[in-house]
């Protein structure tokens, strides 16, 4: 088999393609959660903290001379990324606990049994008729 074949089952497998979709999905899913945090969640908690627009928060280690720019620990951002993750890691919890409550209903009921073929029944028959005598 060569190399282009093995490649090709490889990336043509359920799995792979599965976390393509994932990945893809993901990336789009972190852009709305980063919108989410940053257009909507944020402004608020700024006004209720006193106006505080927490994208510029920063701590100014060096101040900018000439061509070089201002060293600065931009704290800020990180909080809202803190937030990004918060938000994205419950939305992944609460659809996982959805898939599992899910697959624990679909266990949780028992197929039927399989109706006994005719042999079975034939060989019950007889069984009850040797009992019998």
């Amino acid at each position: 088999m060569g190399m282009a074949q093995e490649f090709k089952a490889f990336a043509m497998r359920g799995n792979v393609v599965d976390m393509a979709v994932g990945i893809i999905i993901g990336g789009a899913f972190g852009k709305i959660v980063s919108s989410l945090v940053n257009d909507v969640i944020m402004p608020p908690i700024g006004v209720a903290l006193g106006g505080v627009d927490f994208s510029s928060l920063a701590v100014t280690l060096k101040e900018a001379s000439g061509d070089a720019a201002a060293v600065t620990i931009n704290y800020g951002v990180f909080i809202n990324t803190v937030l990004d993750f918060l938000i994205v890691a419950f939305a992944i919890f609460m659809m996982i606990k959805l898939l599992s409550a899910a697959k624990k209903k679909e266990e949780a009921a028992p197929a039927a049994p399989p109706a006994p073929s005719k042999e079975e029944v034939l060989l019950t028959e007889i069984r009850d008729a040797l009992r019998s005598r």
